[in-house]
Parts: structure tokens; sequence; C-alpha cells
């Protein structure tokens, strides 16, 4: 039988390529390799990995040095108590590498090195079997238990380079607001600097000062890696930007105003990227210029009834997607917003993401979500939406009178609560608990 093929841990194709910056230069391929023996040395017996590592780079060479040592890293949504006692019901070899961010974490630890390790003349890059499994994200499960998400190494290299490919990112040194650990981060920094010819910066910056800064600590080409929400809040800051030659965003729907005042600001292109944890990255976007989604190159769409399937490429197996999906070619599709976002009110059918476009879009709102409270039947057997709005100035009748212009009435909020700041997370995220909270403790 003949041996599976294998990749190479990066495509950097010399000793001294820059896979990575951090404030005291640029990290070649060399360094980075010696970094990867150096932390290979700590591991204890197990093939089991929780890598919180809150820098980039050490995030990077904490995979790369699983991937050599047929190590599995895990990488959950959320690091709570009750999540890493499922992880540890999940793997009971399972350790946590961090960097002194992982503070509370019940597991063996391992620290990151806390020097850098001398590069030898000439390292040589590991060869990986494209079969072996690489990573396991995790998506939620409708008991509340995480649902494992296996990635081969040869599906993410794959997804990498399509990505790079497609976007054109070769030679892009990388500033990402988004954690490593989520699957968009991971994809579009780590990913990308690994086996698509990027850089990246090796922190994390969340506020837009940060961000201003960790840009002009890298040269040009320089590619933000963002989401909606930070994109805003680095807009409405007034921070002034160094150059920067691309825009990424993604984690959630990005709307054209947005999107054009993006790029008139920075003077760049911005492109949003579509997909889900189990599927990966599977289409793109320039927001401004079109509505329709181009899939990455190899990744193919089929209709079963209604639910669309993702296959080929770099996707493994035939994934069913939880989006309303229109294909218009082989290679474009619509997106009419998630399948659990649909609505239905007297027999009048929108989608949670059409109304939550609609709120934003009023003048003098910051921030707005409509959901569905867990409480969806009133007394009368109609359903009620619920809508949270961050609108200093407004009131709750401007509001409503404003959305009554744009939706139509049955879908209008009751209640509409008027809080200082959303609850999202480090993507930008909102999840139902935390809505359902404010509500609870809030609503009138």
């Amino acid at each position: 039988m003949s041996a599976p093929p294998r990749q190479p841990l990066t495509g950097h194709a010399v000793a001294t390529g820059i896979v990575a910056y951090r404030a005291s230069g640029p990290v070649t391929v060399a360094q980075f390799l010696a970094d990867v023996d150096q932390l290979l040395a700590r591991f204890p017996a197990g093939r089991h990995i929780l890598n919180v590592c809150q820098d980039r780079y050490h995030f990077m060479v904490g995979f790369a040095a699983g991937l050599v040592s047929a190590r599995v890293s895990l990488l959950p949504a959320t690091h709570t108590p009750e999540t890493v006692r499922q992880l540890r019901a999940f793997a009971a070899d399972l350790c946590v590498l961090g960097d002194g961010a992982e503070a509370g974490i019940d597991l063996p630890r391992v620290s990151y090195p806390a020097s850098p390790a001398i590069p030898a003349a000439a390292p040589s890059v590991p060869l990986i079997a494209e079969d072996q499994v690489a990573a396991i994200l995790f998506t939620s499960g409708s008991t509340g238990t995480p649902v494992p998400q296996q990635k081969t190494w040869g599906s993410l290299c794959r997804c990498g380079r399509a990505e790079a490919e497609r976007l054109g990112l070769a030679g892009q040194a990388i500033v990402a607001t988004v954690p490593a650990q989520h699957s968009y981060g991971f994809e579009s920094s780590i990913l990308v600097s690994l086996v698509g010819g990027c850089a990246a910066w090796a922190g994390r910056p969340f506020y837009p000062a940060d961000i201003a800064a960790a840009l002009a600590a890298v040269p040009r080409p320089r590619l933000l890696v963002t989401t909606p929400f930070h994109l805003r809040t680095l807009l409405d800051s007034g921070v002034d930007l160094p150059p920067v030659d691309m825009l990424l965003s993604a984690t959630a729907p990005l709307s054209g105003k947005l999107a054009g005042a993006a790029e008139a600001r920075c003077g760049a292109p911005l492109y949003e990227i579509y997909g889900c944890t189990e599927a990966g990255q599977l289409a793109s976007r320039r927001t401004t210029a079109t509505a329709r989604w181009q899939l990455l190159p190899g990744v193919r769409l089929e209709q079963d009834g209604a639910t669309t399937y993702a296959r080929g490429g770099h996707v493994e197996g035939r994934v069913p997607l939880a989006d309303v999906i229109e294909r218009v070619d082989d290679g474009h599709f619509l997106l009419h917003g998630r399948s659990a976002d649909l609505v239905n009110i007297a027999g009048k059918r929108t989608s949670l993401a059409f109304l939550n476009h609609q709120l934003n879009a009023i003048a003098g709102v910051d921030d707005g979500v409509f959901f569905m409270p867990d409480e969806e039947q009133e007394a009368d057997g109609i359903t009620r939406l619920a809508a949270i709005v961050v609108a200093p100035g407004l009131t709750p009748r401007t509001v409503r009178e404003a959305l009554r212009q744009r939706i139509d009435p049955i879908f209008l909020p009751r209640p509409l609560l008027f809080v200082d700041r959303l609850p999202r997370n480090a993507t930008g995220k909102l999840t139902r608990q935390d809505l359902q909270a404010l509500l609870a403790g809030k609503a009138p």
C-alpha cells in the first residue's frame, strides 16, 4: 500500500521567508521551525491540545507543533468551565497550551517558552500526511453538547490556498481582529500565513487605536481581517489609519452602507467571506459591487429539496448548509439568510437578517438586533418579535415610526429595549442566551 500524499508544514519556499510579524520584527521560516522544535519538547504524552494562546504567532507555533507530533488541536468556541468539562470527556488526554491567559482552565498545562529558540542553519520543512487530523472545531449541538468537526491537514491546506488564490493574498501582511481560535480567524490569518504565502501580525488588536498601531507595524501590502462590528467601531472612532490595501469581513452580514463607508475611508476594496464551521470557507464577494457570491475554486453546491449542500474542493464529504440559498449558476449564488432566521407571522414571511438590516439603517441607530424571545406566543396566539437597540438621542416612538416606514407593521418589535451596548463577543456575535437574559432583566 502506498503512503498517503503529504503537504509541507509551510508553503514559504525558503528559510528566510516571512511567516509572521512581531513587535521585534519579522519572523522567518527558520525561526518559526526552531520555535516549533522547542515547543515540541514541552508536550506531555497524549494526542489532544487545547490551544488558548492569545498571541497569534504563539498559536501558530502551537498548532504547527501539534501537526508535527501528530497531535490534534481542539478549537472550541469558548473556554468556559462547562466547555472544558465537555472537552475533557471528549479527550481524556487533553492538555492546555497557553501564554498567560489560561488561568482557571482545569487541565494539565504547557506554557509557551518565554524565549525564542535559536534557529538551525538549514532547517527542513516537515511534511504532514494529508489525511492526518489536524484540528477539531466544534459547533453547538441541539442538546448543548459541542459537536466535533474534524479537519484534516489536506483539507485545511486546500482551504487556505483557495482563499489566497481567490483574493490574491500572497505577500500580504495580515492584521486580524478576530481570535485565531475562531474558524474565520484560523482560516484567514493562520492558514493563509502557513500555506498561502502571507504573514500574520502576532497581536489581536481590539480597540481602534490598537488596530491602527498594528497596521502601521507591518509592511505593505496590508490586509485587515475583521468583522462588521469591529469595522463599524473603527470607522466611528475617527482614528487615523495607515494605508490599507484590502479589507476582509465575515461572521455576520455586512450592509452595503458599511462596506461603502469602509472602502471610502480606507481607499481599498472590501471583500466578504461566506462559510461555516462544518464546511470551512465557501465563497467570497466584493459587497459594494455585487450581491452574488462566487464559490471558491473547486467548491460546488447541490440542491436537495429545501436544503443546499456544499461539496468539492477543500470540503470533506457533502455538508448541508443552514442557509436559504438561491443558485444563480454553477459558480454563483444569492444568500437569503439562515433557515432558522425565517419568521412567519400571520401568513407573512420575512427574515431576521432583513429586519436587522432595516433597523441598523435608521439614522441615529448605532447597533441593534431583532430576535424571537423564548415566549414566542402571546395570549392572543400571535408571535411577537423583540428588538434591542443602541440609539442615543432617539426614543422608542422614533425608532418604531422609522421601522414602520421600512417593514410590515406586523413585524414591529414588542418589546423594543434600549441599552447602552449589545453584549457582543470577541467576534462581534450575539448569543441568544445573552439577548434573552438582557430582555428578561430590563424589558418593560
